[in-house]
Formats: structure tokens, sequence, C-alpha cells
């Protein structure tokens, strides 16, 4: 009996390993308690009630909550709409496209050809001087710019480049295409100089020692290490581009008209039920965009 009785009290005993493995798993959940209840309060939550309203009934002044599909059905058979979920993607591809082509030169210089921490740290920082000023004012800093007596219409007429002031680059798209690319190329630069910062020196020499030119070791060992920087930064700029709305607003003359600004007329309007619907689509459509960024590169994988 109490060799039974020793053999069971060995079983219920627990190893070391397992009793690891349980304090392991105790303060993996404490540290995701505080995460996961702030995520869950201010944004599984309100986004479900964004849903929930998006049903509402909207009146002309008023909403009640007897459910209804028919703001969504406004909302999907108005050729206005439609035609902002076209415009909103449309300038988020050309923005992303030219923070990329803008910012990715900006980045191999500062992350690759500049080996000194501190000039690399110097000059990262003097791309976020402007964010040292309000967002509203680098947004309306482009009008004296841009617009018919302006800066830069004023340069080409003495230089004698035009004849008369160009009324395009102000109050246009072509206008919050600009503004934009200039707001969110940072957001590009400083992902893609991280991961250029980390690649190997010795590698690159090495494939020069082999013979191979610039072009080659860029297409072929630069390019693909910093590719992840590219889709971290391509996250950010096109979470922050879908969801614009002040950029166009002022330097458009509410021209272009983008699914954040039909947010904001909607909610000015106290039409919360057709806000809803705006939102939520605009909801879809960055989690499909960021969705298909996290497919293309697999981030845990590269950083």
């Amino acid at each position: 009996m109490s060799a039974i009785s020793t053999e069971s009290t060995v079983q219920s005993t627990p190893s070391p390993a397992e009793m690891r493995e349980k304090k392991d798993r105790r303060r993996a959940i404490t540290l995701l308690t505080p995460g996961l209840l702030w995520m869950t309060l201010f944004m599984v939550l309100p986004m479900a009630m964004v849903i929930y309203v998006s049903f509402w009934t909207q009146t002309t002044f008023s909403v009640n909550s007897t459910l209804t599909t028919a703001s969504w059905e406004r909302f999907l058979s108005s050729a206005t709409y439609l035609g902002a979920i076209w415009t909103t993607l449309r300038i988020w591809l050309i923005v992303l496209i030219a923070t990329i082509v803008v910012g990715y030169p900006v980045a191999l210089f500062i992350g690759l050809f500049v080996r000194n921490k501190t000039l690399q740290t110097a000059l990262l920082v003097a791309c976020v001087i402007p964010f040292w000023t309000s967002f509203l004012i680098r947004v309306i800093a482009w009008r004296p710019m841009l617009g018919t007596e302006g800066a830069i219409n004023m340069i080409l007429m003495k230089l004698g480049i035009i004849s008369e002031p160009l009324t395009f680059l102000l109050f246009s798209e072509f206008s919050v295409l600009v503004g934009m690319t200039q707001i969110y190329c940072v957001f590009m630069v400083g992902p893609i100089t991280f991961m250029l910062g980390r690649i190997d020196v010795s590698v690159i020499e090495a494939a020069r020692d082999l013979g191979a030119s610039f072009g080659t070791i860029f297409r072929r060992i630069i390019l693909p290490l910093s590719m992840p920087g590219v889709m971290v930064g391509s996250i950010f700029v096109s979470v922050m581009v879908l969801g614009e709305f002040a950029t166009a607003a002022s330097l458009s003359g509410r021209k272009t008209n983008l699914l954040g600004n039909i947010i904001v007329s909607q909610v000015g309007s106290l039409k919360w039920a057709f806000a809803a619907v705006a939102g939520v689509v605009l909801t879809i459509i960055i989690t499909a965009v960021i969705a298909l960024a996290l497919r293309l590169v697999d981030l845990r994988k590269e950083m």
C-alpha cells in the first residue's frame, strides 16, 4: 500500500518543466490582459456599435434603432458614393506609389550610403522636422505655394517657362496628391531606412568583388532585403491616406470627395446611420489592403 501511495504522489507532483510552463502561461496572460481589454473596449466594441448603427432607420434629422438596410441600399446604389470609393482608392494608390518613388531613394541614401550613425540619426530627424508643426498648418502651407499667384507660378513665369499662371496646381486633385505625398512620405522613409541599415555591408562588398554591377546588387540583394520595410511603410501610408479628409477638404476646394469627407459631412448633418455605413465600408477597404500587404511579405519571418 505504501509503494502505491508513493507512486501516486510522485505522479501527481508536477515536474519542474510543467511548473515553468504554467508560470510562463500565467505571465503571458498577465501581460496580454491590459492590451486585450484596451482593444476590446476601444476598438472591438466601438466597431461593433458602428456596424449596428449602420442598420438603424435614418430620417431627415433623426435616427432610431429600428433595423433596416435602407442606408446600405442607398449607399451601394448611389453613383456619387460609389464614385467616392473609386476616388479614394485611386488617390491612395497614386500617393502610395509616389511615397515609394520619393521615399525609397532617400532611405537608400540614409540607410546604406551613410554609415555614420550620428549622421543617420540627424538626417532622420531632419525628415521628421515638419511634424513639429500642426498637421493643418502643413496642409494649408501648400496654398501660397500652389496658388495662381503662388511661389511656383511666379518662379515658372519669371523663368519664362509659362506665360500665364497654371490653374490646376491648387483646388484640384493634383494639389491633394502633392500635399498627401509630402505629408506621409516620411512614414515610408523610416521603415525602409531601418531595414537597409540592417544589411551587412560585407555581403554587398562580396557581390561587388564578384563583378556584380550596382543594378544587379540592388535587384538581387538590396531590394529583397528592404521589402519588409517597404511593406511596413505601405501599411502606415495606406491606413492614413485611406482615412484622410482634411487634406482633400483644404487643398481641393471640396472638389475631391473621399470616403472620409463623406463621413464628416454625414456626421455634421446628423445622419449617423449613413455615416456608419461609410465608416464600415472604409474599414473593410483598409482591412483588405492590410491583409493583402501581409500576404505579400511575411513580416514575422522577415523582421
